[in-house]
């Protein structure tokens, strides 16, 4: 449980906050604004249209304007973080922050609203008159006990989604680390014992929460500042109250005593060693207070070696932070117009929390955690916030609780499709990806995964099998791969095949296959034997040749160039097909292939022929209709030059064929390309759109195009794609990820070159 200090300045923190441009946030248009046209409709005279619409019936508000996806983040600055009433003017970078996290983790777009006053009624009747211009209220920074009444009140008054994050979301997570930690030491929820140290709005929330999950109001103690809250007592206030204990319990050293969890809401030190001495076996810890815990993980660890932690500190295994919950738990508040965030949906979305933490952590966590893969159990009991899954995870749960507890206006009716399509608002590969997997796993297929020893092959194939898209065969040394299957995570015992090359009995049939093929190119018996028993790639792809497999997935330990030219000893080109590499550009809302980007590195007039028409074929055969451009550094002529003619050969060369179904054109550059309006410029094109295929005219160009689109701007490139081979073939990158390699994998299933 090493802690790390946080490694920047305070000039560092005020310079990225001040440059570029002052602040965090900025709105950007979500429709075109580039002609005359287009700012008469979104403006005068066009918008007339919408504006009576609304106005006959106020639903469609939700329709044709961005209400339904817009969250007001509201303070008065009166409990900023942990330091205080410092005022609205201070609690704008806090709001703001927030407002990025909104957009961030689950795609909504939130407005920071500062409200300069104190006073609860004034306060509720300004958000009152403003708040159903928003589809939700987030209440942050607002001290207790106002912020309970506020929040009371506004939910009342209110017909959308109010929210105080303070509260309800770090009981969220909380919760779901509970419900982890119980379930690891072997309790129930229902005969837990349980201190909450700190009776504050988070506090209480969290107390509150964990009674919803099954605690018993009897075995729960509640400890503020002047001791435990117990029925003599008469300073307590109204929601203290509903907590107080008929208990002769007065102090936190005798409430602690042989409890099972404590749970700190309060201030540093507030917890003791010899308080954590005296608790029972296996305790439960989560010290909560920021910015530092009740105490540390070390200290607990120094008398309590059993125990598990949790702490709102990143430094710390199990952090309890709020952006794992108020995202997510208003994205599916949005997206079913709920008209509250009801108790149903908060347990909805720990549980959800609870149960994704016990799947196996992608890559992107691990890169979050320096390399160190964090797996369920004692040191991670709740997700990390930069866990892809979490966006298409946890909403749907929070809309499904919504529509079950009847708060739900707008309800979904395939929870499958609404999952597929929240994947897809943070990742552009999503819809993609996501057409591929559903066609694998309705006709799933065995794959080899051919550099079977690698730890990241070893998860990529466990991935591969657990996610239904057919069988795995790991190609290696069985004791080398079962020691590295323990080395991820898993089971020594897992249920993935393993084939050692040399001692495959296929060894022999492989060997002829491979000899009579390679005899007449200066291979003697001895170096085939030598390739069938020592190459992976070899012998994976004599598997796949002779029908023992699918497809093989490679390429994560050797160039691109290497892997192909090993595959082709044993798999040849499909007959009346061209073997090229192909990448997918996606941006939001946008996708476009690119060929040849790996395998002919001066392509002739007939070599780009053949390539438009795989790539027209292969693109056709992922779901896209494909418009082709020929690109060049002229368009049509303009300006001249001798590099242009083989292009101009290529498109001859179609033209002269009578089977093609596909729009092709060229020579162009890449901008007019991609322009929608290029046929105003030149009327004669014979593309109805902007091109989404684009045939390089060389290597180097393709490979420098989709390299700049990977590092720049707001874009993802999968791939390249191989294609033309006769059976599935796919070469991940040099070091790629286990997602990665899993979506390759997918692809080689889906087969390419398969038959439409």
């Amino acid at each position: 449980m090493a802690r790390k200090k946080h490694m920047f300045s305070d000039e560092e923190v005020l310079a990225f906050h001040q440059y570029p441009q002052p602040g965090k946030i900025e709105i950007a248009a979500s429709k075109p604004m580039s002609t005359q046209r287009d700012l008469a409709m979104a403006y005068s005279p066009g918008v007339a249209v919408p504006v009576r619409e609304i106005a006959k019936n106020p639903d469609l508000v939700y329709e044709y304007t961005a209400k339904g996806n817009t969250v007001a983040v509201v303070s008065n600055g009166t409990a900023i973080l942990g330091l205080g009433n410092l005022g609205p003017a201070a609690s704008k970078p806090v709001m703001e922050g927030k407002a990025v996290l909104f957009k961030r983790f689950a795609d909504v777009d939130g407005i920071d609203i500062e409200i300069e006053e104190t006073e609860i009624a004034p306060f509720v009747e300004c958000v009152k008159r403003f708040g159903n211009s928003f589809g939700g209220i987030n209440l942050e920074d607002i001290k207790s006990p106002e912020c309970f009444i506020i929040e009371s009140e506004l939910r009342d008054a209110l017909d959308i989604p109010v929210f105080h994050d303070d509260q309800h979301g770090t009981a969220i997570i909380a919760s779901a680390g509970l419900i982890n930690a119980v379930h690891l030491t072997g309790r129930k929820m229902e005969d837990l014992k349980v201190v909450l140290v700190g009776a504050g709005a988070a506090g209480l929330s969290v107390l509150n929460l964990v009674k919803s999950l099954g605690v018993k109001d009897e075995n729960a103690i509640v400890v503020d500042q002047d001791g435990v809250v117990h029925k003599d007592r008469d300073d307590l206030d109204q929601w203290k109250r509903m907590h107080a204990r008929d208990t002769d319990l007065r102090t936190l050293e005798e409430a602690m005593e042989g409890v099972d969890c404590v749970l700190g809401l309060s201030a540093a030190g507030a917890i003791t060693q010899d308080m954590v001495k005296s608790m029972a076996d296996q305790p439960i810890i989560f010290a909560m207070a920021n910015p530092d815990p009740e105490i540390t993980p070390e200290e607990v660890m120094a008398v309590r070696r059993d125990a598990i932690m949790a702490t709102g500190r990143s430094d710390y295994p199990n952090q309890v932070n709020n952006v794992l919950g108020f995202p997510y738990i208003f994205r599916g508040a949005l997206d079913v117009r709920a008209r509250t965030i009801n108790e149903e949906m908060k347990v909805a979305c720990a549980h959800a929390l609870a149960g994704l933490a016990r799947e196996d952590v992608p890559d992107e966590v691990a890169a979050a955690y320096h390399g160190a893969r964090p797996c369920f159990g004692r040191e991670y009991i709740i997700p990390a916030p930069f866990d892809p899954r979490l966006i298409s995870f946890v909403p749907p749960f929070v809309a499904q609780a919504a529509m079950d507890s009847g708060v739900a206006r707008k309800p979904i009716r395939d929870m499958d499709a609404y999952q597929n399509q929240l994947a897809r608002r943070l990742d552009p590969t999503a819809g993609l990806i996501q057409r591929i997997h559903g066609v694998v796993r309705n006709d799933p297929k065995t794959i080899v995964f051919a550099e079977g020893e690698e730890p990241a092959m070893i998860r990529a194939a466990f991935s591969f099998q657990n996610q239904g898209f057919g069988k795995a065969i790991l190609i290696g040394r069985e004791q080398q791969v079962r020691r590295n299957m323990k080395l991820v995570g898993l089971d020594e015992s897992t249920d993935l095949e393993i084939c050692n090359a040399m001692l495959s009995d296929r060894n022999p049939d492989y060997f002829d296959y491979l000899y009579k093929r390679l005899q007449r190119r200066g291979y003697l018996t001895r170096d085939v034997q030598r390739l069938i028993n020592n190459d992976r790639n070899i012998f994976s792809s004599c598997m796949v040749a002779l029908g023992d497999a699918d497809g093989l997935v490679t390429g994560i330990t050797r160039n691109y160039d290497i892997a192909l030219k090993d595959v082709l000893r044993a798999i040849d080109p499909k007959p009346g097909a061209r073997i090229m590499g192909m990448s997918i550009a996606l941006s939001k809302g946008h996708t476009v292939f690119i060929a040849d980007t790996n395998v002919t590195e001066f392509p002739g007039p007939e070599d780009l022929a053949e390539i438009a028409i795989e790539s027209a074929r292969t693109v056709r055969r992922l779901g896209f209709t494909p418009r082709l451009a020929f690109l060049a550094y002229s368009t049509f002529g303009n300006p001249g030059g001798e590099r242009c003619n083989k292009i101009r050969e290529a498109v001859e060369i179609l033209d002269a064929r009578d089977d093609l179904d596909f729009e092709y054109e060229g020579e162009m550059a890449a901008d007019v390309a991609l322009d929608p309006t290029t046929q105003r410029l030149f009327p004669f094109s014979r593309l109805t759109g902007p091109a989404n295929v684009l045939i390089m005219p060389a290597v180097h160009s393709a490979s420098i195009s989709t390299k700049l689109l990977a590092s720049i701007g707001d874009n993802t490139v999968i791939g390249p794609l191989l294609t033309g081979l006769q059976n599935p073939v796919q070469i991940c990158r040099l070091g790629a990820t286990v997602s990665d390699i899993v979506n390759m994998a997918a692809i080689a299933a889906y087969d390419l070159s398969g038959d439409n």
